[in-house]
């Protein structure tokens, strides 16, 4: 004997952790691309579900803007007591939509544009209350309430 020591070389394919190695590899490419495949799937459809939320908040705005009275300049109620003992106090309520001033003739107290606002009145005799409102381009529209004092 020489006392060299002969080794010998296995091929790599006989290497059992190559083919371990290969496998993992594999695996976690797989579970990654699973992954990812979901968490693309999760961000389309909530995404998806903005949108509906969106879509679904313009229309409640659009229809809230129609029942205020869009955008035109508009006297949306205007009532009151119409009948009332001498002396005693009453409301005459209004709602004005787009409005940038608001008059009510005859009447002592302040007004302004409101889309739900009351003032109290004390007509001595039978009054006629006119509410005038009007826009910033000048436009005006008026509506009158009779109020009987017996």
């Amino acid at each position: 004997m020489n006392g060299k020591v002969e080794t010998t070389t296995k091929p790599v394919w006989k290497n059992p952790f190559v083919y371990t190695g290969v496998l993992i590899v594999v695996l976690a490419i797989y579970i990654g691309w699973v992954v990812f495949s979901r968490w693309n799937e999760n961000r389309v459809l909530e995404q998806r579900a903005r949108d509906l939320a969106a879509e679904k908040q313009r229309e409640q705005d659009k229809n809230t803007i129609e029942q205020m009275g869009g955008s035109e300049l508009a006297i949306q109620s205007f009532y009151g007591n119409p009948t009332i003992r001498r002396g005693q106090t009453g409301q005459l309520c209004y709602g004005v939509a787009n409005a940038k001033k608001v008059t009510l003739e005859p009447q002592s107290s302040p007004v302004w544009p409101s889309y739900s606002r009351c003032v109290d009145i004390t007509p001595a005799k039978t009054t006629t209350y006119t509410l005038t409102a009007s826009d910033a381009s000048g436009h005006t529209v008026s509506q009158t309430f009779t109020v009987k004092v017996q």
